[in-house]
């Protein structure tokens, strides 16, 4: 039986979109390091895009947050970049971010709140009410595996080529590992899900919250007896 909701995690994330926007910095940033070899034109092309995103962006009457935000990372990356002289630290922002995200989304996994539930239940309004239903409980933290995986690959990529000071090869993994991994990560978790969620479930949208919400937890299973009372 198919699971009732018929959106994907990319149609609920707006997860390519999201990638795409944010390949954009490290297109402008490679034209004007291969254009000038400088670390200033890499820099002013990455902001030119950053600020075109933007623009299009708030245009189309899309929520500021989101993308000022990216903003400002290719802003914090460029005045790296200027301040130290070395084109291959626009990307240490980059670099830094996804070790982090590895450890913070594997962390997350194990203390049984993976970021992947977190994130699609404040998308769907229901905070953490997905953690009571135990299938979706183990979904997410099977997909949120996925996500760890692709900070692993960004990582394994971006460290040595940051150490060989391979500025042209950083900005082109960056855009390699951008959009395209983001879509494989997001169709993969998405089949994790699947696989994991059994036949009959109604789905992300409805989780299945009949379990207690007190000291019991999912793991408990039912807690009604199996027998009755019986008077004395």
């Amino acid at each position: 039986m198919e699971m009732a909701q018929p959106e994907s995690l990319s149609e609920l994330l707006n997860g390519r979109r999201a990638a795409i926007d944010a390949s954009w910095p490290a297109v402008g940033f490679l034209a004007g390091w291969l254009l000038f070899h400088s670390v200033g034109a890499g820099t002013a092309g990455a902001l030119i895009c950053a600020l075109g995103v933007v623009g299009w962006r708030l245009r189309r009457g899309d929520k500021p947050r989101a993308v000022l935000i990216g903003l400002l990372g290719v802003c914090v990356a460029a005045l790296i970049a200027l301040r130290t002289g070395k084109a291959e630290n626009f990307f240490l922002l980059q670099l830094l971010s996804n070790g982090a995200s590895v450890l913070v989304w594997a962390i997350s996994i194990v203390i049984r709140r993976p970021l992947l539930g977190l994130i699609v239940g404040a998308v769907l309004g229901q905070r953490t009410r997905w953690r009571r239903d135990p299938d979706l409980l183990r979904a997410y933290s099977r997909a949120s595996w996925v996500w760890v995986l692709q900070y692993v690959v960004r990582v394994a990529v971006f460290l040595p080529l940051y150490a060989a000071e391979q500025t042209g090869a950083l900005a082109a993994a960056r855009i390699v590992l951008s959009w395209p991994l983001v879509a494989a990560c997001l169709a993969a978790s998405w089949w994790v899900i699947r696989r994991t969620l059994p036949a009959g479930h109604p789905g992300l949208r409805h989780p299945r919250t009949g379990e207690p919400t007190g000291p019991a937890t999912p793991a408990d299973g039912p807690t009604h007896p199996a027998t009755t009372d019986r008077p004395a």
